[in-house]
């Protein structure tokens, strides 16, 4: 009998399983009789099943030796292209270049963005096929070899073949531009070989330079060298025979410095972004005929006041809406009181992919009912009831040229979608006047009914929008998503409606399912650590008894346990450091990916105080709170004791009775904006991301907002804010107190305990005799007496 065993489980001599977060290597395997010897570290054995194996939970294959892996994402984390240098960023989009060449013919990949002398006859898909484009390429290539040898190989263009082009191929269409980067660049980095004459030089000038005035690395490196030539390589010294000690070079020093003791407070700088794309008007018009294909995203400012949820205050809230161009459905939407970020886009791209979940209002008319793909079907794949609402992964995604949507963050989010996040075109309004017509549907459909209507212009402003409005951020967020599930998504195509059928009866639900039928659904819904990914990436190393410092605040975990104190070993520029992701919504917890499971772990901020419980804060408050440190002349060493800080600054040191009143108008919206982003933020994290312990809440705080699984979410009630932050404060500098005198002397009794004692009317202790309860006259006026 033979077992069957999943390609992923590798397990011949030599592989790695990880079993309770140990590494195991696989010493002998017999699959005919279903037996594996397994060693560890300490040459330990273990013989076991391969069904045992397979079936136990805490048991998967090591990333250090799998297979289907890229060599630079085995026992590390995932190469990116943060890793790369500019020099080696150009030869990858050089190489994009090339392969989109052959497999469109246009350098660009897209007949609208064509050069002028494009396409190339040997590169015409009209007529060549894939496999002639290919050898065209080789051809091409080996002629640029040969009439520039040296710009070929420093572009690594010198020696590609057919099964190159085929392996770049393939690896871009698995991974992105970085599957076409050489895994040679992103090599193990193993360090530097240093002798021991080397290693007592280094420390002899560090400790030197640590009483000095401040030194440059040349400096160092003149200590250095004449330490090893005055004891080691000297005439003079007590060894004489012995060889003499290699120095190695200025650069290979400076690297070891800086590996071992630091840059001295220098920041490392950022990857420039990538270059601009080129704009080509060709006149032509760019025809959509599927969902997904072209999304149009945008952000405006609600036309409408609402209330904030802490101090219900009237505030105005940006919208974000995501709009599929072939169909006009609102795949997704976003209200925030403050404008839109890097994030805020990534998870309303996010959303756009994730079905949406029915709401405890809605009725059954309102959930999914596309045909060709059952309901129950798509509720077992995303583990709820799903709305009839679209869901599907965009493949290229129009903006505006707002800051917001040029960074690196997006950048690496559409590498991680798989998506092509592009401006519009200048002066071409059609790109994206899709979207800016559906803001002015809402507008006239909807928003102009309700109460607190701004109008289109200051002129047609009511009296006094501010004291009209009377909807909450929840409760506009709900009404619009009622809206378009139940009225936008069935209302009937006026002059939108399909080329194919002008005088058709056709709704952005009814054209969605003809395109099913049509061209059929690919039911891909993402898994929970898609957010983790879309989550901001810091590069750093671990510290071996504080954890991580991202953004001033210091994050700790048992996760961390095994890689304290060690390299990551990664390549590239961020050599030997970790990626820590974090969102910028909620700077309580930061996530970290295992690098040989690959399984993501929450760090806490270990400033967070063991009940949990401490107001939304944002990074203006961390900033505003180390501006407040140096103020006072303090250099925390935890970050305990920053707590007390930004606790006084999100209370702003008013007493609690006042904190409605006295707070300006300025304080209460940012306080309700960082409320409202811990709370988006806390929505947005998977269910099991921020574990709990069970504990009694008291009766003072009320409960968490719906939605938050960690139930960390401040309460909405000003004087409950205003005393927990109270609370707070207390306990901390209680706790500060008694951590300052450790052998406090006992408490002495109050006022009350020492009149009750010195009183003669004072009753007598219940010590009474258990057969006699009763005490005479007498009796009494003796222990008066006495």
């Amino acid at each position: 009998m033979r077992i069957a065993v999943e390609p992923m489980w590798n397990l011949e001599p030599g592989a790695e399983l990880i079993i309770s977060n140990t590494a195991w290597q696989v010493q002998s395997c017999l699959p005919h009789l279903g037996r594996v010897t397994l060693v560890d570290e300490d040459g330990e054995t273990w013989k076991a099943s391969v069904g045992q194996l397979i079936h136990r939970a805490d048991c998967r294959p090591s990333t250090r030796t799998r297979v289907d892996l890229p060599a630079a994402n085995r026992g590390r984390q995932p190469k990116s292209m943060d890793d790369l240098t500019p020099e080696q960023r150009t030869i990858v989009l050089l190489r994009m270049e090339h392969l989109r060449e052959v497999v469109t013919g246009f350098r660009n990949g897209h007949p609208l963005a064509a050069l002028p002398h494009e396409p190339r006859p040997q590169y015409d898909p009209d007529t060549t096929t894939l496999t002639q484009r290919r050898l065209a390429k080789m051809d091409e290539l080996r002629k640029v070899a040969a009439e520039a040898p040296a710009q070929a190989r420093a572009n690594g263009l010198h020696r590609v073949s057919m099964r190159t082009l085929i392996r770049w191929d393939t690896a871009q269409a698995k991974y992105g531009p970085i599957g076409v980067a050489d895994d040679r660049w992103l090599r193990e980095a193993t360090g530097h070989k240093i002798t021991p004459e080397l290693r007592e030089a280094l420390h002899a000038v560090y400790e030197e330079s640590r009483h000095r005035s401040k030194l440059t690395m040349r400096d160092k490196d003149f200590l250095i060298r004449q330490y090893i030539h005055e004891t080691f390589n000297s005439e003079e010294s007590d060894d004489s025979d012995a060889p003499r000690v290699e120095i190695p070079g200025y650069d290979t020093l400076r690297a070891i410095w800086k590996d071992w003791f630091g840059s001295n407070g220098a920041r490392q700088r950022y990857a420039r972004s990538a270059a601009k794309a080129k704009a080509y008007a060709t006149g032509r018009h760019i025809v959509v005929h599927r969902p997904g294909q072209v999304v149009a995203l945008d952000s405006t400012v609600l036309p409408v006041k609402v209330l904030e949820d802490v101090f219900g205050d009237p505030v105005s809230v940006h919208l974000t809406l995501a709009l599929d161009v072939y169909t006009r459905s609102i795949v997704a939407f976003r209200l925030s009181l403050v404008s839109d970020t890097s994030i805020d886009v990534a998870m309303v791209l996010r959303d756009m992919m994730m079905p949406l979940p029915m709401r405890p209002d809605w009725g059954e008319d309102m959930e999914w009912a596309y045909p060709g793909v059952p309901g129950t079907v798509v509720a077992d794949f995303a583990g709820y009831e799903v709305a009839g609402l679209p869901f599907f992964a965009p493949e290229t995604v129009t903006t505006d040229h707002g800051s917001v949507y040029r960074n690196h963050h997006l950048v690496e989010v559409q590498r991680v979608i798989k998506a092509n996040i592009k401006p519009s075109r200048v002066l071409r309004p059609t790109d994206k006047q899709s979207v800016e017509r559906t803001f002015g549907a809402i507008r006239s459909l909807l928003l102009a009914v309700l109460l607190g209507y701004q109008g289109t212009d200051t002129a047609d402003r009511g009296v006094d929008p501010e004291a009209d409005a009377c909807l909450t951020v929840a409760e506009m967020e709900h009404l619009i998503a009622t809206w378009i599930v139940t009225t936008w998504q069935n209302r009937r195509f006026g002059s939108y409606a399909p080329s194919w059928a002008p005088r058709g009866d056709h709704s952005p639900n009814s054209l969605f399912a003809a395109a099913m039928s049509q061209g059929g659904f690919a039911l891909r819904i993402p898994p929970a650590e898609l957010y983790y990914q879309l989550l901001p990436r810091h590069k750093l190393m671990i510290h071996g008894k504080r954890g991580v410092k991202v953004k001033n605040l210091w994050y700790d975990g048992p996760s961390l346990g095994p890689y304290r104190g060690k390299l990551s070993g990664r390549g590239g520029k961020n050599k030997n450091k970790y990626v820590v992701h974090r969102d910028p919504r909620d700077p309580c917890f930061v996530f970290f990916q295992d690098p040989l499971t690959h399984d993501w772990h929450t760090l806490r901020w270990t400033g967070l105080p063991a009940e949990d419980e401490v107001p939304a804060f944002s990074d203006a408050r961390v900033r505003e709170a180390m501006r407040e440190l140096r103020r006072r002349g303090l250099a925390p060493k935890a970050d305990t004791e920053l707590l007390p800080v930004i606790l006084e600054l999100i209370g702003g040191n008013i007493p609690v009775k006042k904190w409605p009143t006295q707070l300006s108008k300025r304080q209460r919206t940012e306080h309700a904006r960082e409320a409202a982003q811990a709370a988006a933020a806390a929505a947005d994290r998977p269910a099991n991301a921020v574990k709990k312990e069970p504990q009694a809440q008291p009766a003072s705080i009320p409960a968490a907002r719906a939605g938050s699984p960690d139930g960390k979410v401040v309460p909405l009630r000003p004087k409950d804010r205003a005393q927990q932050v109270h609370d707070a404060v207390n306990s901390e500098r209680r706790r500060r107190r008694e951590a300052a005198v450790p052998d406090q002397l006992p408490a002495s009794p109050d006022l009350s305990e020492r009149l009750r004692s010195s009183s003669l009317l004072a009753l007598p202790d219940d010590d009474f005799n258990d057969d006699d309860d009763t005490i005479t006259a007498s009796e009494a006026e003796e222990e008066a007496g006495q």
